[in-house]
């Protein structure tokens, strides 16, 4: 099974122009999970090549994204086959993901969910130029249970117990505040990241819920964090923090990115 672009006129269509949204980053960090928007590449494509420029190469990325659509079950993985970038396909890790399966309560294979979705498709061309024979498994999330992201967490923790060869990278995709003027969005992010920064996936759910902030992937990010301390994490880096209007010249409505690796 082959999923073929469909939101290809998000990113840039040719390596030349992807190589302009990845800096030369010298000092790399073992990333053990990533924090990276998933918006248009001209809004958010220089917070997302920084994140992945910044962190050392893995094998398998599991890339876990919110569900726009609805479709599909709560937890969505991928079945066997490969994702269409503009410059080259990405494997998926069926032996990984399997695995993923078989540790968890609630993810199942399903390729629905991931139809129309864009917020996992994006963060895969990067994936692709930093690291060409790197495979993929792709998980979306519909739920934002407490028990059900932890449940995911272990699962992934548990298969990667059983891939020790292999450097694994869990990454969230998420945007920030949506639509808020700049100020207030600012304001509503800082809580969000305070959280992350302090590897707190339970205290992300509550002050996203309590606060109502508009940030779309909150469950995988919380998700993504459970795994990292799993995992050994004991530190969270923001890289860089920027909004649409700083694009489009208009701040009272924005959208908020944020690029953050744990290590």
């Amino acid at each position: 099974m082959k999923r073929t672009m469909r939101f290809k006129n998000w990113y840039p269509n040719n390596a030349e122009e992807i190589e302009n949204y990845i800096p030369d980053v010298q000092k790399k960090k073992h990333a053990i999970g990533i924090v990276s928007p998933h918006a248009g590449w001209i809004y958010s494509g220089m917070t997302a090549g920084t994140t992945y420029a910044s962190s050392q190469i893995c094998d398998t990325y599991v890339i876990l994204c919110p569900s726009h659509t609805g479709l599909g079950p709560e937890i969505s993985i991928y079945p066997a086959g490969s994702w269409e970038t503009p410059i080259g396909d990405l494997e998926i890790d069926y032996e990984f993901a399997k695995l993923i399966a078989l540790n968890s309560k609630f993810a199942e294979f399903d390729d629905t969910a991931h139809i129309m979705e864009h917020s996992l498709e994006v963060q895969l061309p990067f994936i692709k130029k930093i690291n060409p024979s790197a495979k993929i498994v792709s998980i979306c999330m519909k739920t934002y249970e407490y028990k059900k992201c932890m449940d995911l967490a272990e699962a992934i923790y548990k298969a990667s117990n059983e891939y020790l060869s292999k450097k694994i990278c869990v990454v969230a995709s998420t945007d920030m505040s949506h639509y808020s003027n700049a100020a207030i969005a600012k304001i509503c992010d800082d809580l969000a990241i305070k959280e992350i920064m302090q590897l707190d996936g339970k205290g992300l759910l509550e002050v996203v819920e309590e606060r109502n902030i508009s940030m779309c992937g909150a469950s995988p990010v919380a998700a993504m964090l459970f795994y990292s301390k799993l995992a050994g994490a004991k530190k969270a880096e923001l890289l860089r923090y920027s909004n649409s209007g700083e694009v489009s010249g208009d701040f009272s409505e924005v959208v908020g990115y944020a690029g953050m690796i744990i290590y």
